[in-house]
């Protein structure tokens, strides 16, 4: 079975997906002439962040299955997957831990200000450093962090944001067994401090915080972002950050990604970024390539494969 995964991956990365037993094919996600020729005779092809267009399966005539590494497939042509019979599966929980970790560690840079004052420590001007770097500085323990969404990955973080005296709510109407209180959205955004965004991106949630929403939230909240970049219409918080309206921005995620210097949110003090890294970690990739030897060896025994999607 041949298994292709179009992904620059670094030395580590790359150690532990080449002691699989898979032999995966690992090739650069930027040559595309390479995908083609790996493509013309791939079984499961694995998918990390570029698009898995029409055109890609199409050029695949044994393709049996997409494989998703992660959660989000909304980069994936999932109706030609359904019409040309290609199974599609992700892999809840692989990347868990590593996405929560990430939300915290913005949360804590946005209101410490870690990005900015690491800036004037590098440049020499750590001591004494500006005022607005100091004045308004703050502390998780007593805020309340609205969680939007409430799946594997917000519950992991709620209780770590709990232990250091947080305040937790959540919006999702369709979570069961909820550990914590849960609001309607716009009383969520009414009273939490923090919101931290954890719900797919879909024609639903497609600009779900808007100006309007914005709008609606406390002067001075802080909003994180490990979900999608699309989630969120950029223009709106760029505004609201420029104003003070929203204090700070913790985002990994873009509407058009990779983010480059042209995106005006990434010219402000007030937003802390990292380039849609939330979820690698060396433990993601190895829970992930359990997962994935297990749907590859169902796949051959034509067994039902695990977290299918389409």
């Amino acid at each position: 079975m041949k298994v292709v995964l179009p992904y620059d991956a670094p030395p580590g990365v790359r150690a532990i997906i080449e002691h699989s037993d898979l032999g995966i094919a690992l090739i650069s996600e930027t040559d595309a002439g390479h995908l083609a020729r790996e493509m013309s005779d791939a079984d499961v092809l694995l998918h990390v962040l570029a698009p898995v267009t029409a055109a890609i399966m199409q050029s695949a005539p044994k393709l049996k299955l997409v494989q998703k590494i992660g959660i989000g497939v909304d980069a994936i042509d999932l109706d030609f997957a359904r019409k040309a019979g290609i199974a599609v599966c992700n892999l809840p929980g692989t990347n868990s831990a590593a996405v929560a970790e990430l939300a915290l560690g913005l949360m804590l840079s946005c209101l410490r200000r870690i990005a900015a004052i690491s800036r004037e420590m590098h440049e020499g001007r750590g001591w004494p450093l500006r005022p607005d770097l100091l004045d308004g500085a703050g502390e998780i323990g007593g805020r309340c962090v609205g969680l939007i969404g409430y799946g594997a990955v917000p519950r992991k973080l709620a209780p770590a944001l709990r232990a250091l005296g947080a305040r937790v709510v959540a919006h999702d109407p369709a979570a069961k067994d909820a550990d914590v209180e849960l609001l309607d959205l716009h009383d969520l955004l009414r009273k939490a401090d923090i919101i931290s965004l954890h719900v797919p991106l879909t024609p639903q949630t497609s600009n779900l915080i808007d100006g309007a929403r914005i709008a609606a939230m406390k002067r001075g909240a802080i909003i994180i972002n490990t979900a999608r970049g699309a989630l969120i219409d950029e223009a709106a918080l760029l505004s609201a950050l420029e104003s003070g309206h929203v204090a700070a921005a913790g985002l990994d995620v873009f509407a058009r990604e990779p983010a480059g210097p042209d995106n005006p949110l990434l010219r402000l003090d007030n937003v802390v970024a990292t380039p849609h890294v939330g979820w690698l970690t060396d433990g993601t990739w190895r829970r992930s390539i359990g997962v994935i030897a297990e749907n590859c060896r169902r796949l051959a025994a034509g067994e039902p494969l695990l977290h299918r999607v389409v």
